[in-house]
């Protein structure tokens, strides 16, 4: 939904005050505003001196080029007046770095001042998807709409806000809104003048949102009366006034990110999608058209929307564009939809319970239609016309049929709901056995009387089976996905808006894409063993391999057993010891030394206990082996579709016994080629101890200073699905424990659902500091001296950044406190989840899937005006195939610096960021966010293996509506169930 307030809201992708979780993505909720909004600090004082700032509408267009918005160029000259400007770039001189005028001193940034921009590297021009917009002059009025209520005093949906305030500008007002003002559908609304709502700037509208008699209405079940058009009531007060001159100021670096700067940046997100979502379904910056779709069965439908955001960059605004995907509930009929997600046959009458449809399929199926709004229409009877009733939604089905369900009459007689609907509506139910769907009155209405009106966004999480598909429909060449950018420009069409024209925006439009500066950073230097015949390799691409080289440091596997619960009818023993004679000669190429050739292979049945045997066969392999310990590990292969198995056997290994698992499909390690081995020992040498590579020492020296120890970090926290109730959030924090940087442990807690800030990372931290400690003074026998701590967090929306500063950097040097160690800290946040894409300007500077090479870096022209962040595309793009080599566009990393002590350069901070890229230890490539991030990241996803095999139940499925001392109750089983892995697999990568 739109966001409800503009103090908590920042424009983009996830703006400013727009909280983010990994289940949902929404924007913020606040309070109604105030003429004080809460923000980045109130500037006090009036927006403009001297009387009432001008209107929009009174401001020529094009005024102002020369105060860095359309038409300023984008890297002025040294001598610019504009403080904060970007300097000239000089020619490419590899560390040199371009300084930034030091005159904004009295600005006020949340995170670290951007002081220069970095120089190394290979320079490339490419395209992104933004588009220059002008700065409107003079002030925009912000008014508070107090909610908007019907008759009954509900809180309405967005959806039908936005219809209410049209039907208020158009006919109930037109007087007032003239110029028409912008709403964002909930609680705030602009206008490019001040609206003549009375004395006190204040005033409340009464109107019916249609002129419809109650006699053309749809039809009604019992309980419903038909009556006339609800009255609808609507609220204005004027609570801030704004002068756009704050916008000219702040993107020119003279202004400090304040509340008026928010609320400006807000109005004009609200003007560019005012139009979009009054004819397309939207959702918060996106919006839907139906003019590209694709069925992908269940009940979904995939349409092709366009996201669109204004974001203030160095020296102009701009308007960041691109594509996305939304999931519509499939329209029509409510009971062809209902089988499609049954994946039954076009037999209605499988949904009758006297027929046998299952109660746990009933419940399913309620659970995917709750909230699906319908219309009531009789097949054969004329529809409703476009001025009925708006759809009401689902809220449940019922247990039986409509010959079943009977209820009492006005007249005070038993009827059931067939019979209500063939006496009051003259229709014979044609399946009168299945059932029915109950509407939040409690009118029971016959399914083949409910019609799904088309655009409804499936708010459910995607069905694993369905991942593929919308893959296939969402991912885009990077050529595709720029001509579709292309596309959604015309769509969206700016210069054809009302709205965007009384405002005085101008857009860009024929200038297309913007030309960014970019610079290609040199991939690292990776080491391996010196016993290989490659010891070192510089990547290309973004990729090597395994060929001639030897790990860094090698793990030993004296014992290790495979136990398979396939069937030997689908996985043959002389499988299993083709399978270990794959393996074998693997181990050896990669350095790690194997002692027991001739493992034990035990076929287990899949209903069984699978603690209990693997506990046997881990007793067999202690026999065999002359009684001189169990295995160290245990290769399991599995099925397809065995997700409670792997939770079985992770659990068994990481949990309870502190021995390494590697589980296999069956499928794939079956005739498997030598590379497949060679990717699995990258998993298993560094689960069972060993290093695979590490960054060259003199190609990353702010990594591997032997006068700055130091500890990388990486933070993350994963929610639960939207809508659960009484779920947990899992936390995850982890730490790099050697001199090289690429081996790491880990901590992982359980918290209260849907908290974004690591409640206890303090306690985490000194796990992993301990942990440190530890592998420091003795296995590399050095002093425990750490000097500095580099912290990247992970899944952190902008509006949140001031929160990590205050509630997660005092836990992070707490923990130092208590290990009485002071090291300097650099704190950043990595973001995937924006919409910023770079594309190569011609096929030449392309890498082979066709996206920008990795390295890309872009820290000018579009990044924020005063704060220190920038774009890295670190990885290279995923290949089709031969017939089509151009793969999915890729999208780089997002990294804001909050907080650095160590005051890094940007050339050094970029480049230590890139080599973090290239240890990541499961793939030989690099990958597009720093290794600790994506360990991170793994660790929360796997926090449902710290729970018994068939406990707690983390699905979706299993969640229902709890009371919140129920939720409060559930919590807190959650909490005590949660296991911590054994003692010895904390000093591993059990997590690889």
């Amino acid at each position: 939904m739109p966001p409800r307030a503009p103090s908590g809201n920042v424009p983009g992708d996830r703006g400013r005050g727009a909280p983010r979780g990994r289940g949902a993505r929404g924007g913020a909720r606040g309070g109604p505003p105030s003429s004080t909004p809460s923000g980045r600090g109130a500037r006090g004082g009036p927006p403009s001196a001297g009387g009432p700032p001008p209107s929009f509408r009174g401001a020529p267009p094009g005024r102002g080029r020369g105060r860095g918005q359309a038409g300023a160029p984008s890297v002025p000259s040294q001598t610019t007046s504009a403080i904060g400007a970007a300097p000239a770039r000089p020619p490419d001189a590899p560390g040199i770095t371009r300084a930034l005028p030091d005159a904004r001193a009295h600005i006020t940034t949340i995170g670290v001042k951007r002081t220069a921009f970095g120089t190394s590297g290979r320079s490339l021009n490419v395209y992104t998807n933004h588009f220059v917009t002008s700065t409107p002059e003079g002030s925009v009025y912000h008014y508070d709409v107090g909610t908007v209520i019907d008759s009954e005093n509900k809180t309405l949906p967005a959806r039908l806000n936005m219809e209410i305030i049209r039907r208020l500008q158009t006919v109930a007002a037109p007087d007032v809104f003239t110029p028409p003002a912008v709403y964002d559908g909930r609680k705030n609304m602009f206008a490019p003048r001040q609206l003549p709502l009375g004395p006190d700037d204040t005033r409340e509208f009464t109107f019916p949102l249609t002129d419809t008699p109650a006699s053309s209405q749809a039809p009604a079940a019992e309980g419903e009366r038909r009556r006339g058009p609800k009255m609808h009531k609507v609220k204005l007060t004027l609570v801030n006034t704004i002068n756009t001159e704050v916008l000219r100021r702040f993107v020119a670096g003279k202004q400090s990110h304040d509340n008026d700067v928010l609320t400006a940046i807000t109005a004009l997100n609200v003007v560019i999608r005012m139009q979009p979502s009054l004819d397309y379904p939207f959702n918060v910056r996106s919006f839907f058209t139906n003019r590209e779709t694709k069925d992908i069965g269940g009940g979904i439908v995939l349409w092709r929307g366009y996201f669109q955001s204004v974001r203030p960059a160095i020296n102009r605004l701009l308007i960041n564009v691109d594509i996305t995907t939304g999931f519509m509930y499939k329209p029509g009929s409510i009971i062809d939809l209902a089988l499609d997600f049954l994946s039954r046959q076009r037999d209605p009458n499988m949904l009758a319970p006297t027929r046998g449809f299952p109660e746990r399929e009933r419940l399913r199926l309620q659970r995917f239609l709750s909230g699906v709004r319908i219309h009531v229409q009789i097949p054969g009877q004329a529809p409703a016309g476009p001025t009925s009733r708006n759809p009401r939604p689902v809220a449940k089905l019922t247990p039986a049929g409509a010959n079943q369900l009977s209820f009492t009459n006005r007249e005070g007689r038993t009827v059931t709901v067939a019979q209500y609907f063939r006496t009051v509506h003259n229709y014979t139910l044609r399946f009168p056995d299945i059932v029915c769907v109950q509407l939040g009155s409690g009118a029971q209405i016959p399914m083949e009387c409910c019609v799904v009106p088309e655009g409804q966004f499936m708010r459910k999480q995607v069905p694993p089976d369905k991942v593929t598909d919308v893959l296939s429909f969402a991912a885009k060449s990077p050529p595709e996905r720029l001509n579709s950018i292309r596309e959604g420009l015309r769509t969206l069409a700016y210069g054809q808006s009302e709205y965007v024209r009384e405002f005085g925006m101008q857009v860009e439009e024929t200038a297309g894409p913007m030309t960014v500066q970019a610079r290609v950073l040199a991939a690292p230097t990776l080491r391996y063993s010196s016993e290989s015949k490659q010891p070192t390799i510089q990547p290309r691409d973004g990729e090597w391999n395994l060929i001639d080289k030897k790990f860094y440091q090698p793990a030993t596997i004296n014992r290790w057993v495979v136990v398979i619960y396939e069937r030997q009818q689908r996985f043959r023993p002389e499988m299993a010891r083709e399978m270990v004679s794959g393996f074998v000669p693997m181990f050896r190429a990669t350095g790690m030394q194997i002692r027991e050739t001739d493992p034990i292979i035990s076929y287990q049945h899949s209903a069984g206990r699978i603690a209990d045997q693997l506990r046997e066969v881990g007793r067999q392999c202690f026999e065999k082996n002359g009684k001189q310990g169990g295995p160290e590990l245990i290769v399991v292969v599995l099925p397809d579709n065995s997700a409670d198995m792997y939770h079985a056997v992770k659990h068994f290994g990481d949990i309870t016994q502190g021995v390494a698992t590697q589980c296999l499909s069956s499928m794939k390690c079956s005739r498997a080629r030598p590379q497949y081995y060679a990717n699995v020992c990258l998993k298993i040498n560094v689960k069972m101890g060993g290093i695979n590579a590490v960054p060259e020492a003199r190609s990353v020296p702010a990594l591997t200073d032997p006068h700055n120890p130091t500890i990388v970090m990486g933070a993350d926290v994963i929610h639960p699905a939207p809508g659960t109730q009484g779920r947990p959030s899992f936390t995850s924090l982890v730490g790099s424990v050697d001199s090289d940087t690429s081996k790491y442990v880990a901590e992982c807690r359980v918290q209260t659902g849907r908290v974004e800030m690591i409640q206890d990372l303090q306690n985490m931290a000194e796990g992993v500091l301990n942990l440190y400690k530890s592998y420091r003074t003795g296995k590399e026998r050095k002093p425990f001296n750490l000097k500095r701590i580099i912290f990247y967090r992970d899944g952190v929306s902008e509006g949140e950044f001031r929160k990590v500063i205050e509630q997660e950097l005092p836990q992070l040097k707490a923990a130092c406190v208590t290990l009485g160690i002071q090291p300097k800290i650099t704190m950043l946040v990595v973001g995937k989840r924006h919409h910023v894409r770079f594309f190569p300007r011609n096929t030449q500077e392309a890498d082979p899937s066709g996206n920008c090479p990795a390295g890309t870096i872009v820290d000018s022209d579009i990044t924020h005006p005063t704060e220190f962040d920038f774009y890295l595309q670190s990885h290279s793009g995923l290949k089709r195939g031969r017939q089509a080599p151009a793969g999915p566009t890729s999208r780089s990393a997002h990294y804001n610096v909050l907080y650095d002590e160590n005051n890094f350069t940007p050339d050094s901070l970029q480049a230590l960021s890139y080599a973090l890229c290239h240890v990541y230890a499961r793939a030989t490539r690099s990958v597009s966010i720093p290794a600790p991030v994506y360990y991170a990241d793994i660790v929360c996803a796997r926090a449902k293996l710290h729970y018994v095999p068939g406990g707690q139940d983390l699905s979706e499925s299993g969640a229902t509506q709890l009371s919140t001392t129920e939720a409060d109750r559930q919590m807190e089983t959650f909490r005590t169930g949660f296991k911590p892995v054994h003692e010895h697999t904390r000093y591993l990568m059990y997590f690889s």
